[in-house]
């Protein structure tokens, strides 16, 4: 495992990164995304999860650089360290999430298509999708196709990615604010998000 990428000079790197140093925070990720991709793949075996990894790290090393501490361990070891404990949070999320999903017995999906909604559920539904459909238009075009795709075709991160076209960066940025901003506008008009 190397110590530090040859030919760069990490702890000045990072010291510049701490300064929001952008040229300084590319070089860093030039000189090290290979192999920290290679540590997030080796433990998640799923390169779309290990990128989404790699990039929450380096979101991760951006807002926290100038908590780095040369004493304690080498830049590639505490970049190592963070990618390993990103990676290793997606595993349990992963398996908390499949944990927590049970299978819906024949009994259970009968007993949901015999309820029909009465007029003032009717009602209270018409005005509550009145009220999305409203906070749905104070929403960017971008932030609204990628909602639309998480939400209506089921596609994760890397897909709406591709789908829009854009850095997957940018797909979760506008799926996270589109959710923020969403759930924002529906407490004010009184929907429970």
């Amino acid at each position: 495992m190397p110590t530090d990428a040859p030919g760069h000079d990490l702890p000045a790197l990072l010291s510049r990164v701490a300064l929001r140093d952008r040229a300084a925070f590319e070089r860093l990720y030039g000189a090290t995304c290979a192999h920290l991709l290679s540590v997030a793949f080796r433990i998640l075996n799923n390169r779309d999860r290990a990128e989404e990894v790699l990039q929450e790290a380096f979101m991760n090393v951006w807002h926290s650089a100038a908590s780095y501490n040369p004493v304690v361990a080498t830049p590639m070891t505490w970049l190592i360290n963070i990618v390993r404990n990103k990676a290793i949070d997606m595993l349990r999320a992963g398996r908390s999430e499949r944990a927590s999903t049970v299978p819906l017995d024949d009994d259970t999906l009968d007993a949901a298509q015999d309820e029909l909604p009465q007029p003032q559920q009717l009602l209270a539904t018409s005005l509550a999708k009145a009220r999305i459909d409203t906070c749905m238009g104070t929403l960017t075009a971008s932030q609204r196709q990628a909602l639309a795709l998480a939400y209506y075709r089921g596609m994760v991160h890397t897909e709406i990615a591709t789908s829009l076209n854009a850095p997957l960066g940018t797909a979760k940025a506008w799926v996270r604010q589109g959710l923020d901003k969403l759930k924002e506008c529906l407490e004010a008009r009184g929907v429970s998000a």
